[in-house]
């Protein structure tokens, strides 16, 4: 399994953009310079009033499958 660490600051409207269908998906940059694409779905649980802001890990598997996405402090 490989992880990857990512900061993640986008607001509540922002986000209800991607996730209501006008982008299924989010990109985002690691701490090391690779862009993910991450399907906006899994990260609807990080979602408060200010949006989705912190630090997150995202675990995958060998053959890049997404496995799961958790917010680090």
């Amino acid at each position: 399994m490989k992880a990857y660490t990512f900061s993640m600051h986008i607001s509540y409207q922002q986000f209800l953009r991607h996730y209501s269908g006008a982008a299924s998906n989010v990109l985002v940059m690691t701490d090391n310079g690779l862009r993910l694409q991450l399907p906006a779905s899994r990260l609807r649980p990080f979602l408060s009033q200010l949006g989705i802001r912190g630090r997150f890990r995202v675990t995958v598997s060998e053959s890049n499958k997404l496995q799961a996405i958790e917010q680090i402090m």
